[in-house]
């Protein structure tokens, strides 16, 4: 009896955007949003292990 082989395949498929100038504008204040948004709980994280020495998750941030 030979032993059962299981592989896995992976497949990527690239996109290229072709958004119009209202659609990029929009895009660049989405990547700005959640840039602001991570950068902020990542302070939130930090001062909250600098002043109790507690590690935040971020289950507990949201």
């Amino acid at each position: 009896m030979t032993p059962i082989q299981t592989t896995t395949h992976l497949k990527a498929f690239r996109y290229r955007l072709r958004p119009t100038k209202a659609q990029e504008a929009t895009l660049l204040e989405q990547l700005r949003l959640c840039r602001n948004l991570y950068n902020c709980a990542l302070q939130e994280r930090r001062d909250a292990y600098r002043k109790a020495g507690v590690s935040l998750t971020a289950y507990d941030q949201m």
